[in-house]
């Protein structure tokens, strides 16, 4: 009996098809199996990006031992956490709430009704591997103790039931002030490392919301510390092997709290709002650095991650080629750099990229992570090295290279429009303004159903539903209404905004659904979820919120204000306590409370004072920020902070000189 994944549009589902494993995917018919059978429930959560789920293929579910274990004593499920977000964040709670972590692959235990009674992460195949149990011997226990102490397995999944259902809905009211901003601005202060930057220690993730609250907070109160822990946070995830020093953009996330040794995947949602992090940077601090970080960021997704033909942005990049080379394909030995670079070069890379014979990557240990650990020594030495790292990176294109998940997720299309609309802005790149709104159009045309809101996949009918997709869509849609005057963009915004007030907000209680009210199906999918932590990428709550407040400020329109404020006093008693996990709906906040700088520009279009406003609005760094553009015969602009505003200009200079 083969299984059922050959004909699943997922990479992931489809790369499992030819395990021995009798996978279904998420449906009915499988939950239907094991209630006829009277089996549980084997759920197995991964994505096609993720380094231990290939890993927990490849020893488990390729072994056709645990396939005959498997096939036994189980209904298999597999889920792709990308084309189901809503079933990973049920499964990943219920599993939390078990063992106090979560992550991928997640391996749950069900009853046929889908309930979670036993799960964990990754389980090695042999005992005591990793300090774990082996997964043959983890499985015969599930099993047993299914059959034997059926009232224990019902008891079990009740208790983790009403946990699920208590920790999914993250609404906790309150007032919001500015004492709220100033405790989590606390909070993140707190966590910071003053040594490498970051929150936290290892191992280290990304906080670009964070890092743009903070930034924020920095151009209203200049304290020093805030620029600090911005700059040193965007300094060393620069520096780090986080960042792919030879081809651009970011890795995942960081092993260690240097940001030396990443996993090695790279999401589009990461690149998104890292890319927004550093023009944000660049444009306020005017680090040099920011600025090519921001570049090389932009080409990497260009290259690699871009459909430039039909409008799409691409999901991921894997971190392996095969299973078990762990990142061979990003990393160096001191003989592959020489054997890259001309005679004069090689010295001056080995010691910037601290490539030695020994290097970071327990499988391999001669394998180095290329970071920046010292500057070239002198003025001759930076042109040796561009030309290095131009060297470098045609040697790599020449190995075989991860595989790339070319889905078009409809919110992470959108994060990226909306981060290449404002690199068209800073960077003065046209080409990524015209790729931005090519992808809009389609999401518009292909994704959008004004029965049933935003598809999450450009093209496909199914899933539908989901918050993000719609939020995501919205603010990309302001973005691109901002960046061109069309009114039309700001048009389709009001309207998925409108949809989700009819499909996704909680009436009686506030804040909206991660799931539309009328698509919720069995198992976990029936208990409504209101999430506002950012985990990973920002929470449809937080992003609902500032769309409410960017509405409010471009259309002058008090239902959108009223309807802000309800959605903050719905989650404000969570907002200074969640701190960096709850750091979009903190932006959302400062929106709310502080003066929003409004820069109307009017004149012809085309070439001329006019456009050199409307880009200098665009560019210029200012926190609560929106912009408007305006056809007018003559050339003018306009620029208000909260309820004042100054005499209209009529030059690109003296508007400059206005937001500054």
């Amino acid at each position: 009996m083969s299984n059922l994944l050959a004909s699943e549009p997922s990479a992931y589902l489809k790369s499992a098809a030819h395990q021995p494993v009798h996978w279904h995917p998420w449906g009915d018919a499988a939950f239907a199996r094991a209630r006829a059978e009277d089996k549980p429930i084997l759920l197995d959560i991964g994505a096609v990006w993720c380094h231990w789920c290939h890993v927990m293929d490849g020893e488990s579910y390729e072994d056709a031992r645990v396939a005959d274990l498997l096939n036994a004593d189980f209904v298999c499920i597999k889920v792709d956490r990308d084309e189901r977000p809503d079933v990973d964040a049920r499964y990943q709670r219920a599993v939390q709430a078990l063992t106090g972590q979560g992550g991928w692959p997640l391996t749950a235990f069900l009853t046929p009704e889908g309930e979670v009674f036993y799960g964990g992460t990754y389980f090695p195949p042999e005992e005591n591997h990793y300090g774990r149990a082996g997964f043959p011997s983890v499985l015969r226990q599930v099993a047993g103790i299914y059959r034997q102490q059926r009232d224990k397995v019902t008891e079990h999944a009740k208790a983790i039931r009403d946990r699920v259902a208590e920790s999914l809905d993250e609404a906790q009211s309150g007032d919001v002030s500015p004492a709220t901003l100033e405790r989590a601005a606390a909070e993140m202060a707190r966590m910071f490392d003053v040594r490498y930057g970051g929150f936290g220690a290892a191992p280290k993730f990304p906080h670009p919301a964070a890092v743009q609250f903070l930034l924020a907070r920095w151009h209203d109160t200049r304290e020093d510390w805030v620029r600090e822990v911005v700059e040193k946070t965007l300094t060393g995830m620069a520096r780090g092997g986080i960042r792919d020093q030879v081809g651009g953009g970011f890795h995942r996330y960081a092993v260690d709290e240097r940001w030396i040794v990443p996993h090695f995947e790279k999401m589009a949602y990461d690149n998104s709002e890292l890319l927004h992090a550093y023009l944000d940077g660049y444009a306020a601090l005017g680090t040099p650095l920011f600025k090519r970080v921001a570049r090389g960021t932009v080409d990497w997704v260009l290259e690699v991650l871009s459909d430039h033909e039909r409008g799409a942005f691409f999901t991921s990049q894997d971190a392996d080629v095969q299973f078990g080379d762990d990142g061979d394909y990003w990393t160096w030995t001191v003989d592959e750099l020489k054997a890259a670079l001309p005679e004069q070069a090689f010295p001056v890379a080995r010691r910037v990229f601290d490539v030695e014979e020994r290097g970071e990557m327990h499988h391999n240990p001669r394998k180095n992570v290329l970071w920046w650990k010292s500057d070239p020594a002198g003025d001759d030495e930076w042109p040796l090295l561009e030309r290095a790292l131009g060297q470098l990176k045609a040697a790599r294109d020449r190995r075989p290279a991860p595989f790339v998940d070319t889905t078009a997720y409809v919110n992470w299309n959108a994060m990226m429009a909306s981060a290449f609309l404002h690199a068209g802005a800073v960077l003065d790149r046209p080409d990524c303004n015209a790729l931005a709104l090519k992808v809009l159009e389609r999401i518009w045309s292909e994704a959008w159903d004004e029965g049933g809101g935003m598809g999450h996949v450009i093209d496909r009918a199914e899933p539908r539903g989901l918050l993000e997709d719609n939020v995501h869509a919205a603010a990309a849609f302001l973005d691109a209404y901002e960046s061109t005057g069309d009114e039309a963009w700001l048009t389709r915004a009001i309207t998925v905004m409108q949809h989700c007030r009819e499909a996704h907000w909680d009436e009686a209680k506030g804040g909206f659904f991660d799931v539309a009210r009328d698509r919720t199906g069995s198992a976990y999918l029936a208990t409504p979820a209101k999430p506002v932590q950012d985990a990973p990428t920002p929470s449809g709550n937080g992003v609902a919120a500032l769309v409410l407040a960017r509405l409010a400020a471009l259309t002058d329109d008090a239902q959108w204000r009223r309807l802000l404020d309800r959605q903050l006093a719905t989650f404000g008693g969570a907002a200074s306590q969640l701190a960096l996990y709850g750091a979009t709906l903190l932006r959302a906040i400062d929106w709310a409370l502080s003066p929003v700088t409004r820069v109307e520009v009017s004149g012809v279009r085309g070439p001329g004072a006019a456009c050199d406003m409307h880009l200098l609005a665009l560019e210029t760094y200012r926190p609560r920020k929106v912009v408007i553009r305006k056809t007018a015969e003559t050339p003018a602009a306009t620029v208000c902070v909260g309820t004042t505003c100054a005499l209209p200009v009529t030059a690109p200079d003296a508007l400059r000189a206005l937001l500054g």
